[in-house]
C-alpha cells in the first residue's frame, strides 16, 4: 500500500476550539470557511464525486431553450419494468424507443 504524506497542518487544527471562527489564511483554498455564503456559492458549483465517480456536476448554466418538456404520463407496469430493469437512463430510453417508433411511421 502507497502512503501518502499528509499536508495537514495538525497542530493547528488540533489548536482550533469549538465555536471560534476557523482560522483562514489567503492561500489555504478557494473560499473563507467563516463566510456562510461563500462557502454556500462554492459548495453550490462543486463536483460531487463519490468513490472516484462523478455523481454531480456544478450546476448548469442558464439554457437557451429548454431541450425536453415535463408531462405526467400513467403507462403500464411492464413498460415501466421493461425499462427500469435495463438501469440508469431509462426514461431516457423511453423517449428514445418513442422517437424511433415515430420515424418508423413518418
Amino acid at each position: 500500500m502507497n502512503k501518502t504524506q499528509s499536508e495537514t497542518d495538525w497542530k493547528r487544527v488540533l489548536a482550533h476550539k469549538e465555536g471560534d471562527p476557523i482560522p483562514f489564511e489567503t492561500g489555504d483554498g478557494p473560499y473563507d470557511p467563516n463566510d456562510a455564503e461563500a462557502a454556500h456559492a462554492w459548495f453550490e458549483q462543486a463536483d460531487l464525486v463519490r468513490k472516484g465517480k462523478l455523481v454531480r456536476r456544478g450546476k448548469r448554466g442558464p439554457q437557451v431553450a429548454p431541450t425536453k418538456t415535463l408531462v405526467s404520463l400513467r403507462l403500464s407496469p411492464e413498460v415501466i419494468n421493461h425499462f427500469k430493469a435495463t438501469g440508469p437512463g431509462w426514461q431516457t430510453r423511453i423517449d428514445s424507443t418513442l422517437r424511433e417508433s415515430i420515424r418508423k411511421t413518418a
